[in-house]
């Protein structure tokens, strides 16, 4: 297949476009710059050109081109919508939007989530932005026939994050050196909510099945792993790894937003949730779909990576101050 990914060299996009290009698939890489963590595979073509402003260039890149899927890693509201409409209507036959499972109901009022559970999320303006561009687009599906097929995916790490509940994303070793220093962890509510997280790779196996795929064309699917964990689980396996003692603190989510804003989406509209994952439908749709990578497995891989690129091992001085603030007020307060 002729495969256009916008994006590509993210955390998720990665895994999808090596193994796009392990499979023979004749690969484009629609992307403004270069990724020191993960560079486009050897045999993609790059199209280098930033989406958000360059139409001109960008309608001069794509001319001539037409795509057998379109995957878009990077849209993130209505208005990237409306310009992919405009600019693929008649470039492929298939567009795929990466929308996020923390667009689903919060809280959910049925432990088991599936691709037919309702999408609210009042705490978050990203999630409502998903929700936003979902709905653009199976409108344009109903009343002109773009081909969309919707994705959701949940937690996805890989080897250059390490996944936790009150964690820094731009700066995931932060989390493992206050490990190793023996600092506390805080760990939201009582550690027992539940969480999934899904390797990358795992991930990119699931997608490259829809691609191409007819039937999948007005259809949504949320791939995840099967594997449920709680926080506690989670955060105890990395201790393990790490050879460390646990030192965790449990702290309410509402009591950590009052200090930090983001905890409004990223904990009280997402991750202070449990969720577990109904993947049947993607199984249906792509028989070879099974998540390989547990927890333990994969935190020890992402550990590896970090130990071979140490200029990765950045620490979030903010974050470290303000999770120390957190810990000191609750502590006062229940002193």
């Amino acid at each position: 297949m002729k495969l256009l990914f916008i994006g590509g060299t993210g955390l998720i996009s990665s895994a999808c476009s090596e193994l796009a290009v392990e499979r023979g698939h004749e690969l484009f890489l629609l992307n403004r710059s270069s990724s020191t963590k993960y560079p486009a595979p050897e045999h993609a073509t790059v199209l280098q050109a930033d989406i958000y402003a360059d139409s001109a260039h960008l309608s001069a890149l794509l001319a001539g081109h037409h795509f057998d899927a379109v995957v878009d890693f990077i849209a993130y509201s209505p208005e990237d919508i409306n310009r992919n409409v405009s600019l693929f209507r008649d470039k492929t036959d298939q567009f795929v939007f990466i929308s996020s499972a923390s667009a689903y109901q919060k809280p959910v009022k049925n432990y088991l989530i599936t691709e037919e559970t309702p999408l609210e999320n009042p705490y978050w303006d990203y999630s409502r932005n998903k929700i936003a561009c979902e709905e653009k687009l199976m409108n344009e599906y109903r009343t002109s026939g773009f081909p969309v097929t919707i994705v959701r995916p949940s937690h996805t790490y890989g080897p250059s994050q390490i996944p936790s509940a009150a964690g820094s994303w731009q700066h995931p070793w932060t989390i493992v050196d206050r490990m190793k220093q023996g600092k506390t962890i805080i760990v939201p509510g009582d550690g027992t909510s539940l969480w999934v997280l899904t390797w990358n790779e795992d991930f990119a196996v699931g997608l490259l099945g829809l691609l191409g795929n007819k039937k999948a064309v007005g259809e949504v699917f949320q791939i995840t792993s099967d594997e449920v964990l709680s926080w506690d689980q989670i955060h105890l396996e990395l201790y393990q790894a790490l050879g460390q003692t646990p030192n965790v603190i449990h702290i309410p989510s509402d009591f950590i937003a009052r200090f930090d804003e983001g905890a409004i989406g990223s904990l009280i509209g997402d991750k202070s949730n449990s969720v577990v994952f109904d993947n049947r439908k993607i199984k249906r749709f792509v028989p070879e779909y099974n998540c390989k990578v547990k927890w333990g497995e994969g935190l020890r891989r992402s550990l590896a990576w970090f130990e071979a690129h140490h200029e990765f091992q950045t620490i979030d001085i903010e974050s470290n101050q303000l999770w120390d603030k957190i810990i000191a007020e609750y502590t006062k307060a229940f002193s």
